[in-house]
């Protein structure tokens, strides 16, 4: 799939979120790569990195903390499209992977999520 796209696809995944839920998350952009730098862990479950959370959990965040700037979540393209074969599919995992990271985002752990 073509970058643009995907990203148009994971803007639509994002505008579906429930209001309540957006407006509730403050200061994070969504990246998307290709693939995760390759000292990056593999995911235990499938074998391959489809997202990662990089920041300050907002459960953890304080006024006297120094700005290290936005928390972000950055997407792995080409490792999502590595366990999809169509465009639903896609779909569905980057939805999955977004929750997924905006759980950690929220200070939730591996265990906590391990059904998102």
């Amino acid at each position: 799939m073509e970058r643009e796209k995907f990203v148009g696809l994971v803007e639509e995944v994002l505008d579906s979120l429930p209001q309540r839920f957006r407006e509730r998350v403050h200061n994070v952009a969504v990246l998307v790569e290709d693939r995760p730098p390759s000292n990056a862990l593999r995911d235990g479950r499938r074998g391959l990195v489809m997202g990662i959370f990089q920041g300050v959990p907002a459960t953890r965040k304080s006024v006297f903390d120094i700005s290290q700037g936005p928390n972000h979540i950055v997407l792995y393209q080409k490792n999502i499209e590595a366990v999809c074969s169509d465009e639903a599919e896609i779909r569905q995992q980057v939805r999955q992977t977004v929750l997924h990271e905006l759980g950690h985002y929220f200070g939730m752990d591996e265990e906590q999520l391990k059904d998102v």
